[in-house]
């Protein structure tokens, strides 16, 4: 079954592209599936393109020279990944990991030029896609170099509120993973945690955490 045009009109960047060039890129996409915990690429090898998610969630890591994990992005379905690699041809700049069981789909860069040649209009959606993902992480170095652990931390939980569409987080991340995301320790995020559980913005329900005051969480996130 060939990669859907539904879903390619899902990603951000690609929902005002024309139907014939949707159909194009689902032509030359490459099915792979992956098992929670399965590494898709390693971070400075060689890019093989363009990966569009189905299906489970892809997180998306660097790690430093001392081995400590920084999570940069977590890719969830109607998202791609490892877009400047596919357009600079250059090493893959980060390592993507099957957060859970996923179904995603490769464009090759070969196949990515080969289209953007023939239809120029998504050539520009792609260069538009690398400004975000560039902006993107001029935000995220401002949180680790200008923001407390408690401010980075309210931001991330507001973020994942977003994705869920909810109040409540129901994954409850495990600290070792939220340090992951903030580029801290474990203990540090404990203590962030119990403290914004101790002023009543946040509490803990069993696999959730429940935001009781958006507003002043949203205000943290700005320490």
């Amino acid at each position: 079954m060939p990669l859907s045009v539904d879903l390619l009109r899902r990603v951000s960047y690609l929902e005002d592209q024309s139907q014939a060039v949707l159909e194009a890129l689902a032509a030359v996409a490459l099915p792979l599936t992956f098992a929670a915990g399965e590494i898709i690429f390693l971070q400075e090898e060689p890019s093989l393109g363009l990966y569009v998610v189905e299906s489970g969630e892809v997180k998306i890591s660097r790690l430093s020279r001392e081995g400590r994990e920084l999570i940069l992005h977590l890719i969830r379905p109607g998202e791609s990944f490892n877009d400047i690699a596919a357009l600079d041809g250059g090493p893959n700049p980060a390592t993507a990991t099957a957060g859970t069981a996923c179904l995603i789909w490769l464009i090759r860069r070969s196949d990515l030029r080969q289209v953007t040649m023939q239809y120029p209009d998504l050539a520009w959606a792609l260069i538009q896609s690398a400004a975000r993902r560039a902006r993107y992480l001029l935000g995220l170095v401002e949180d680790l170099g200008m923001r407390s652990v408690r401010g980075r931390l309210a931001r991330l939980l507001l973020a994942e509120a977003r994705a869920y569409e909810a109040d409540a987080i129901p994954r409850l991340l495990t600290q070792e993973e939220m340090a992951a995301r903030l580029g801290t320790v474990r203990e540090v995020v404990g203590r962030a945690l119990r403290s914004l559980a101790a002023d009543g913005i946040i509490a803990f329900d069993r696999h959730r955490i429940v935001i009781l005051d958006a507003q002043r969480l949203a205000a943290e996130a700005e320490t």
